[in-house]
């Protein structure tokens, strides 16, 4: 049950647990990495404040905030596309304990709180998001393994070069479960495994090439928000086709479309149009 293996790299991983105990309280993996992710994406914007001239106290407060704000986001769009399952479960919506946070949700709220705030605090708001958009990638290349660790956000059956076998009994949700897998059951060691696309590795590695580029661009930068429409172009574009292949999408009401499949496009378009009208503008 605690076993993770990518057969065709060779790579066998034994007691892969969800997490540890500390007393009688359990703590998950998957909270620990977004803690790390966070503490890491925070200290990266510190730093990049102060290379670019921002007072450092000023952008700690609108990162502090800004990550609360982020969690409820996350959990409130996660809820409302998922609304079938929770009106009948209206205290499960603050257990998230239980997993259940949308990255959009979070980067939506990250932006309009970025907004507010620095209207409250007279800083340049496209210019922020150029040095705040670090902290969100940051996050995520983190954050993507605590997925990993929860055995969730896989893709669709693949026996391709990169296939993960997980443990049918150590998945979260039934429901991520597709026919073709279980038609393609293996069996070892007498448990069974589906195999399936490792799409929180696919967006993990996507997204530390996606800020590689930013990094080499953000001193050469033409426009402020210059790196922030590279991220929202960027990510978008990955998220699009890693959206596709995932077995736990959330569906926009009353349609079979992946309703983060449909953002992402969307945000691509509109980030290549407001990238292109700047750049030559300036």
């Amino acid at each position: 049950m605690d076993t993770i293996i990518f057969p065709h790299l060779h790579i066998t991983l034994h007691n892969v647990g969800k997490g540890f105990n500390i007393g009688s309280f359990f703590v998950a993996y998957y909270g620990v990495i977004i803690a790390i992710g966070m503490l890491v994406g925070v200290t990266f914007i510190l730093k990049e404040a102060k290379r670019v001239g921002f007072d450092e106290d000023g952008v700690l407060d609108i990162c502090i905030i800004t990550i609360v704000a982020g969690v409820v986001g996350a959990r409130l769009y996660y809820v409302i596309f998922a609304w079938q399952y929770y009106k009948d479960n209206i205290l499960g919506i603050f257990n998230i304990r239980q997993g259940g946070l949308a990255i959009y949700g979070g980067i939506l709220a990250g932006i309009l709180s970025v907004f507010i705030l620095c209207k409250r605090k007279k800083i340049k708001f496209l210019a922020f998001t150029d040095v705040g958009i670090f902290g969100v990638v940051i996050g995520q290349i983190f954050g993507r393994w605590g997925n990993f660790f929860n055995r969730e956000v896989f893709g669709q059956y693949t026996d391709g070069p990169f296939a993960m076998l997980l443990p049918l009994s150590a998945i979260r949700s039934t429901e991520d479960v597709t026919t073709e897998m279980l038609t393609h059951l293996q069996s070892i060691n007498g448990v069974d495994f589906i195999s399936v696309h490792p799409t929180f590795l696919y967006e993990s590695m996507w997204n530390l090439a996606l800020l590689i580029l930013m990094l080499c661009t953000r001193k050469k930068k033409k426009f402020d928000g210059q790196v922030f429409l590279t991220y929202l172009i960027g990510y978008g574009a990955g998220r699009f086709w890693i959206e596709g292949i995932r077995t736990d999408q959330l569906k926009l009401w009353g349609t079979s479309l992946p309703v983060s499949q449909l953002l992402a496009g969307i945000l691509v378009v509109i980030g290549t149009g407001l990238f292109v009208y700047n750049y030559r503008k300036k």
